[in-house]
C-alpha cells in the first residue's frame, strides 16, 4: 500500500541527473460524481477528499460544482500535500470550484470524463448520472480500478458490488474504506 509521503525539498540536479520528483510516485485518484451543488453527495465527497490527503495521494476531478467542489475542499481541509487537479470541460477557468491547485480548460464539453480517466490510476465514484457511468466503464476498460461509495445512489448504486464484463467495482461503506480499497488495487495491479 501506498505510504504517506511528505513533501521533500527537490535537490538540484548532480552529474547530469535529474533530481527525484517525488511528486511523480503518489498515486492519482480521480473522484467522479454530479455536479449538484449542496447535496448529501458534495459532503460524503469532502470525507473521501479528506481521506485521500491522509493517505497522500493527488486529486483529479472534473473541477466544477458538487461532488468535484466537495472532493476538492475535503482534500484542502485534510492538508493534503499532492496536486488537486480540475480537468474542465469548457474553454475557461470561470465555471472552476476555488480549492483546485490547477484548473484546466479542455474545451472538449462532455468528452472531459474521457481525459480524467487517462489521468487517474484508478477512481471513487461518489452518486453520478449517465456522465459518471460513461467514466466508470472507460474506467473498468483501462484496467483502472473502481471503488462505489455505498449509499450515494445514481451510478455509484448501480456499478458497486457488480462485475461488468471482466471488472469488478468494489463497494465501499466509508470514505475511508473506498480510498483504502482503491490504494490496495492501484498497489496490487502494479505489484
Amino acid at each position: 500500500m501506498f505510504k504517506n509521503m511528505e513533501r521533500e525539498e527537490r535537490a538540484g540536479s548532480q552529474g547530469g541527473q535529474p533530481a527525484a520528483n517525488l511528486e511523480q510516485e503518489r498515486p492519482i485518484i480521480g473522484v467522479i460524481g454530479d455536479g449538484e451543488p449542496g447535496s448529501d453527495r458534495e459532503e460524503l465527497a469532502a470525507r473521501v477528499g479528506e481521506a485521500l490527503a491522509r493517505a497522500g495521494a493527488h486529486l483529479i476531478c472534473g473541477g466544477l460544482g458538487g461532488c468535484m467542489a466537495g472532493a476538492a475542499r475535503g482534500y484542502r481541509h485534510g492538508g493534503g500535500l499532492g496536486i488537486v487537479l480540475g480537468l474542465l470541460p469548457g474553454t475557461t477557468r470561470e465555471q472552476a470550484n476555488e480549492w483546485l491547485d490547477l484548473a484546466i480548460p479542455t474545451g472538449v464539453n462532455s468528452a472531459q470524463g474521457a481525459l480524467v480517466v487517462m489521468a487517474v490510476d484508478g477512481a471513487i465514484v461518489v452518486g453520478g448520472g449517465g456522465g459518471t457511468l460513461s467514466e466508470v466503464g472507460l474506467l473498468l476498460r483501462e484496467g483502472k480500478p473502481v471503488v462505489a461509495l455505498d449509499g450515494t445512489g445514481g451510478a455509484a448504486a448501480l456499478v458497486g458490488g457488480h462485475a461488468l464484463g471482466k471488472e469488478e467495482v468494489q463497494l465501499a461503506h466509508s470514505a475511508e474504506e473506498a480510498v483504502r480499497m482503491v490504494l490496495s488495487a492501484i498497489a496490487h495491479r502494479h505489484g
